[in-house]
């Protein structure tokens, strides 16, 4: 028993050195929000599929932007109808150029062309739709983008709250190991003066290992909830923090808390399937024709980079791809099954919203019933052991009931401090829940 009890305070000694060597720094919830917010990597990466959806519904631009390309090509040639068109090109035909021989036969002929291109699009139906479902796919990602920082808005409430916790527990031990080791030399003194059995030192001695077993324990939460913070402010893993705000009661309003089509998350479902609707429309609009304008202007002649001579060019193209062996029909039904999954799936999110909401508030009402229970017992354990305390003290209490009273008080109050952790819980929860 010795063996074990010296074992456990050496680990407790080393732990405690452990924790002095940590850097230990008292932080607020406030500067954990403003840490989050600034440096998570969640958040970044929303940011970043925010920024991949912006870039996509920019190239939609090309629906009203023209295309515009530049080129210089050089050319060799003696093809008969090349070497023509090249010398025309250049102007520099004779009448010598209109020999049959020299037409037939023509020399070698070099021709260097700068061309100047563009095109601009006027009726794309199919163009234009697709811009708007990438547009609603850009503002869903926004809208995620701030559901992710809600969402760890509420983890640091969280966190925080277990930090807050794993403190409250620390604190409770230590002041029961304290007290187990008063009632340790008042009992070792009982037992020189023959008022106590080896037996009842002995259940004293227990009393004191298990107590600085849970204490060890709560040690060890208080830096893995370290840890957590560290990891949401992506921050270093070996910092030890201790909240500058206690453990208490919050209660806030909770008054008709619904959940609203106009939270984040909700509305980006909603825009996710306005976007496959708009696919589905573009995908319609596949069908019809296209116009489209273009235009060029060239410069010719028979040396680099020179223009001697010049042209140009321009005009309009209404095409209609008329059948593409049924690959547009499967394309449109594709769409439509997608679009008619989306609203299936918009409908059954926003019902589980609902069902979790309904959970959420039974189990705030199961909390705040806990928390006055839990307040109630609490007092009434405090009692009981300050009665018992004193008449132990003169002797006329038994060592197991002594026990059992410390053992209960420590119990109620690790319950009290969790009740609240419960409470405060719950409330963060239907707040995120029903934040719009």
């Amino acid at each position: 028993m010795k063996k074990t009890i010296y074992t456990l305070i050496a680990l407790a000694l080393l732990s405690n050195m452990k924790l002095q060597a940590q850097e230990l720094i008292s932080i607020t919830k406030t500067e954990v929000l403003g840490r989050v917010s600034e440096n998570n990597t969640s958040i970044k990466i929303s940011e970043e599929e925010f920024k991949q959806a912006r870039a996509d519904y920019r190239q939609t631009n090309a629906v009203f932007l023209p295309n515009i390309t530049a080129s210089h090509t050089g050319i060799a040639t003696t093809n008969p109808l090349m070497a023509f068109g090249s010398k025309l090109n250049q102007e520099i035909l004779t009448q010598n150029d209109f020999n049959p021989a020299l037409l037939n036969d023509p020399s070698q002929i070099e021709n260097y062309a700068t061309r100047l291109e563009i095109q601009q699009p006027l009726i794309n139906l199919d163009g234009l739709y697709q811009r708007k479902a990438a547009k609603s796919k850009m503002e869903a990602m926004a809208l995620k983008t701030e559901r992710t920082e809600d969402f760890l808005a509420f983890e640091v409430e969280k966190a925080y709250m277990q930090l807050q916790l794993a403190y409250k527990a620390v604190d409770v031990l230590e002041k029961a190991l304290e007290a187990a080791n008063a009632n340790k030399k008042i009992a070792d003194n009982s037992f020189k003066q023959g008022y106590l059995q080896r037996a009842d030192v002995l259940n004293v001695e227990v009393r004191v290992t298990e107590v600085q077993n849970q204490l060890q324990m709560a040690k060890s939460n208080v830096q893995n909830a370290s840890n957590y913070l560290s990891f949401l402010m992506n921050d270093d893993i070996n910092v030890v923090y201790k909240p500058s705000d206690d453990l208490s009661v919050t209660t806030i309003s909770l008054e008709d808390q619904t959940v609203s089509e106009n939270r984040s998350d909700i509305k980006a479902m909603q825009l996710a399937s306005n976007a496959y609707e708009a696919m589905n429309k573009a995908d319609k609009m596949a069908f019809l024709p296209r116009l489209n304008a273009f235009g060029s202007y060239e410069l010719y002649d028979d040396q680099i980079f020179q223009a001697d001579a010049n042209g140009y060019l321009f005009g309009a193209q209404l095409s209609w791809d008329i059948f593409q062996g049924s690959k547009r029909f499967g394309k449109a039904q594709k769409s439509k099954a997608e679009f008619e999954k989306s609203k299936l799936e918009y409908e059954q999110y926003v019902s589980q919203s609902n069902l979790e909401l309904n959970r959420a508030k039974r189990t705030f009402l199961d909390a705040e019933n806990k928390l006055k229970l839990t307040t109630k017992a609490l007092e009434q354990s405090e009692e009981s052991l300050r009665i018992r305390t004193n008449r132990f003290k003169e002797g006329l209490e038994k060592t197991s009931d002594i026990l059992l009273a410390e053992t209960q008080y420590a119990q109620k109050q690790l319950e009290y401090y969790q009740t609240i952790f419960e409470y405060n819980y719950a409330q963060a929860y239907l707040q995120f829940l029903t934040k719009e």
